[in-house]
């Protein structure tokens, strides 16, 4: 037989954790290097991604 995996619903506050800040503008924005250059502007850009809610924006140089 297989293993039973006990399964338990995430309370309110553990799902909506560090989302709240988000939801009023104030993200936890760090630099992704994972893509530097913006083929169709021929220019170096900045990536940011929002930690807690991973949102994406970009600041072209």
């Amino acid at each position: 037989m297989a293993d039973v995996i006990p399964f338990r619903q995430p309370s309110l506050k553990e799902r909506h954790k560090g989302k709240v800040l988000c939801k009023h503008g104030h993200h936890k924005w760090v630099v992704d290097t994972a893509k530097q250059f913006d083929v169709k502007q021929g220019k170096l850009i900045t990536s940011y991604r929002c930690v807690r809610c991973d949102k994406r924006k970009v600041k072209a140089h």
